[in-house]
């Protein structure tokens, strides 16, 4: 089991896979993240050295991700709401933010905004 960032991960595990568990971190950044740090494509996380781990966990710890993600997310939409723009308005009723139709198929919409309708 490596150790990175609080998590364990399996020694088979891919590197790329790994790293897209943490939440805000997809595709393009662990294609970025893994190049500057010189990670083959194919390579195993128990296959990293161990300079290779904390130079990761430093990269991770550096990048808003995880938790503090969310939270700005919240925030944003919060304010949002506070202010009373359009945006913060569809949110707190649950309803389409982005212009899609309401006449029907608003389903998604609500199970996204769901959070955001109570509080």
């Amino acid at each position: 089991m490596v150790f990175i960032l609080g998590l364990n991960f399996p020694e088979s595990r891919l590197v790329k896979s790994a790293l897209q568990s943490f939440y805000g971190v997809g595709p393009q950044h662990t294609e970025r993240l893994m190049a500057k740090l010189y990670i083959h494509k194919t390579a195993r996380v128990g296959s990293l050295a161990d300079k290779q781990v904390l130079d990761l966990t430093a990269e991770l710890s550096s990048m808003t991700i995880e938790n503090d993600l969310r939270r700005k997310l919240q925030d944003n939409i919060r304010r949002l709401r506070d202010m009373g723009a359009y945006r913060g308005r569809r949110h707190a009723m649950g309803l389409p933010v982005r212009g899609q139709r309401t006449r029907t198929q608003t389903a998604t919409a609500a199970k996204l905004n769901k959070v955001e309708r109570y509080g």
